[in-house]
């Protein structure tokens, strides 16, 4: 053999630093990953202390302001807001992205993306305005406390939010299909 067939060939530019699990992708030099993650897990720290914070300052207003009797119902709508956001609202719009990206390549991530906040706006608003629903049905005889139909409103809200969501769809769906948007035109400089 000569020298040559003996030595080892050069590695391709990082290959013996690939990360397993991003295929064909270099993970930052040691340096840049560093300072990356603890600014983010500062940023991660800052943001679960102002949570803290904030719901540490709701409670206090809570017990500061509503009657002690009151405070079950009101830890039973935030357990039932929970529940129904984890068990309802957020499989649906999951359920929703995976059936709109499976409505094949012909549907743009802007089109789901709209759809999707129509959605969670949508649950928003209803989570809201059932209650006072709920309430008209129990409400004393006094007319001005809940003086509105809200289960009206609700069905003209979602009524409008379709609408809305479709025409913001339907626009961004032919944007996106339009022959200039695809390739923008550097000669109009």
């Amino acid at each position: 053999m000569t020298a040559d067939a003996r030595r080892p060939r050069p590695e391709p530019a990082g290959a013996g630093t690939r990360n397993a699990g991003m295929t064909g992708l270099n993970p930052p030099p040691a340096g840049i990953a560093a300072s990356t993650s603890r600014r983010m897990r500062s940023i991660r720290l800052l943001l679960v202390g102002c949570g803290v914070l904030l719901l540490a300052w709701g409670a206090v207003v809570m017990f500061d302001s509503v009657r002690p009797t009151r405070i079950p119902g009101v830890a039973l709508w935030i357990a039932a807001a929970i529940v129904l956001h984890d068990a309802i609202l957020a499989p649906i719009v999951f359920a929703l992205g995976i059936a709109l990206r499976r409505a094949g390549r012909r549907l743009t991530g802007t089109v789901i993306a709209i759809v999707q906040g129509g959605i969670i706006v949508g649950s928003i608003v209803s989570l809201i305005a059932v209650p006072t629903i709920v309430a008209k049905n129990f409400a004393p005889a006094n007319p001005t406390v809940l003086p509105l139909n809200y289960a009206l409103n609700l069905g003209l809200f979602w009524l409008v939010l379709a609408a809305l969501t479709a025409a913001l769809s339907v626009g961004a769906f032919f944007r996106a299909r339009r022959p200039d948007a695809a390739i923008p035109d550097d000669t109009a400089r």
